[in-house]
């Protein structure tokens, strides 16, 4: 199903904002990828020693107390907030707004672990957004779980807790979550809401469990096989490209950016997404920052910003539309295309943490052209991540290396901009799968094949470093760029204008004629494609 933004899988509409998703679909990747994968390796099952899995952080669902999926029970199937909350369901800003508003009040130390604030992607505000709109729901759910510990409870069929997205997403801060009374202040019935969450936190690279009988069919492994404690895409991938010492920024580029980095010092860093003691590796303090929109801006400017011409070229010459785009980009001088944006497309994750904030493109004329906006969109996204650097070593902790991973590391004229905006070296993972090898890690470790994540790190990690430095002529030109960025985002995001906010304001009241309009072009398309899945004989919706 991939995504659920739209409508529910049995037709009810979605507010805006919303981001869900269908737990078979996770248990279907285990199905058929775990299989696929060793026959394309040419592994046997008797050789594999150890299994670690890697999931989107802040993914949650609710669930009851074996495990079951509030979604998966009849009479909650129709209900969205029975189902998982994807980490871009942006619709919990409301309650993310009241938990800091009343952590302010009230004082709470935990706070400024978080940068001062915490976002609507996390847990509290997602459950406190169940609590609002569906007590029922909220009452049935016993246990309200990241989907990284979920699916291990699916693999060893015991619960298990990790320490990553429990400090990260949860508020879990010194052995403890939030209190009653605080919690009590967000909503009465919210007091006992840590009891859906409490259970002892096990050290990542330790064991969870064993494969059961069932997840050994499931997978096509062998039933005892060593399960690790679940983890973080972003933050098992630092151990894949050999990020684990202090000051060592890893950006792992996808979709959405996610900014890792180890450190010796406790520090406030604002706008952070967290800093946890063993959060990343035991024995250091794991900081985290982001960037809720990156690679999804690019595939934004692809759908609506590129012109027939565009596609019918790329098809001429037998490339993707994003790479005929970066030709064009990249062919630019610095400044050409008199442009500035702001990569707020999917809200502000770091430095701001505030989803409601949108997207700004500055300077458009007649003579616009698509692949200036594109390269806007590229230059505004290493802008980000500028700002986010920055913010750590204004506030005390160090960046001394900047290492990149993921998906986007294939657009070469993306990340020699990122090293010009940056005015430092860029080192690569020199993997196409960072999340897979660091789990991989995680699991030898689990194992018993290295004793520790650095020992397995420095033997199975891969890093290029330098693979890109940056052109002085460039990096300056870039620097008076980044100058008026910043003018522009502290203008828009930290109260120079709140425009962002009334037009998101003003849309939500015109939204309820919009959604029915929206369900119907939903219903006529889905009629559409099973017409076609059945004309090409593969059998309505599975054909769709």
């Amino acid at each position: 199903h991939g995504v659920v933004d739209r409508a529910l899988p049995g037709g009810r509409v979605l507010p805006p904002d919303w981001a869900l998703q269908i737990p078979q679909d996770w248990r279907d990747v285990l199905r058929f990828a775990v299989p696929r994968a060793l026959e394309a390796a040419g592994v046997r099952p008797q050789q594999v020693i150890g299994l670690a899995t890697d999931f989107t952080a802040c993914t949650v669902l609710p669930a009851t107390w074996d495990g079951t999926p509030l979604c998966e029970l009849p009479e909650f199937t129709e209900r969205p907030h029975a189902y998982p909350k994807l980490w871009r369901h942006h619709a919990a800003q409301p309650e993310a707004d009241l938990i800091v508003r009343r952590a302010e009040e009230s004082g709470q130390p935990w706070l400024a672990r978080y940068g001062g604030r915490i976002s609507s992607e996390w847990q509290f505000a997602k459950a406190l957004q169940v609590l609002h709109e569906d007590l029922e729901a909220y009452a049935a759910a016993d246990r309200w779980i990241e989907a990284a510990d979920w699916i291990v409870w699916q693999l060893t069929g015991a619960e298990d807790r990790n320490p990553c997205t429990a400090g990260y997403k949860g508020v879990h801060q010194d052995g403890r979550y939030p209190d009653d009374a605080y919690l009590a202040s967000l909503h009465p019935d919210f007091a006992g809401f840590t009891a859906k969450l409490e259970h002892p936190l096990s050290e990542l690279g330790a064991p969870a469990g064993k494969l059961t009988a069932a997840a050994a069919e499931l997978t096509g492994l062998r039933e005892g096989t060593v399960v690790a404690v679940g983890n973080v895409d972003a933050h098992v991938t630092s151990a894949a490209a050999r990020a684990l010492e202090p000051g060592h920024m890893l950006a792992i580029m996808g979709t959405s950016t996610c900014h890792i980095m180890n450190s010796d010092v406790l520090a406030e860093v604002p706008g952070m997404c967290g800093v946890v003691r063993d959060g990343v590796v035991p024995g250091l303090w794991g900081y985290e920052a982001g960037q809720s929109g990156v690679g999804d801006l690019f595939a934004w400017a692809v759908r609506t910003a590129t012109p027939h011409a565009y596609a019918a070229e790329a098809r001429r010459r037998g490339v993707s539309v994003h790479e005929l785009l970066t030709e064009k980009a990249a062919a630019q001088p610095v400044g050409g295309h008199g442009l500035l944006a702001l990569d707020w497309l999917s809200g502000n994750r770091s430095v701001l943490v505030d989803h409601h904030l949108s997207g700004l493109i500055v300077g458009l004329t007649l003579d616009t052209r698509p692949e200036d906006i594109y390269r806007a969109l590229v230059e505004a996204t290493a802008f980000g991540t500028r700002t986010i650097v920055e913010a750590f070593e204004e506030a005390g902790v160090p960046v001394t290396d900047f290492t990149a991973a993921g998906g986007l590391l294939k657009n070469r004229f993306l990340m020699q901009t990122y090293s010009d905006v940056l005015g430092r070296p860029v080192n690569v993972l020199a993997s196409e799968q960072g999340p897979a090898l660091g789990a991989a890690i995680h699991a030898a470790v689990a194992a018993g094949a290295h004793p520790d994540i650095r020992t397995a790190s420095a033997a199975m990690g891969r890093i290029r470093r330098g693979a890109y430095t940056p052109d002085p002529g460039r990096a300056a030109a870039y620097s008076r760029l980044y100058a008026e960025y910043r003018s522009l985002h502290d203008h828009f995001g930290r109260g120079g204008s709140d425009v962002m906010h009334r037009l998101r304001a003003i849309r939500a009241e015109a939204e309820p004629a919009a959604d029915v309009e929206s369900a119907v072009a939903a219903a006529a398309d889905a009629g559409s494609r099973e017409d076609a899945a059945a004309e090409a004989g593969t059998g309505g919706a599975s054909g769709a």
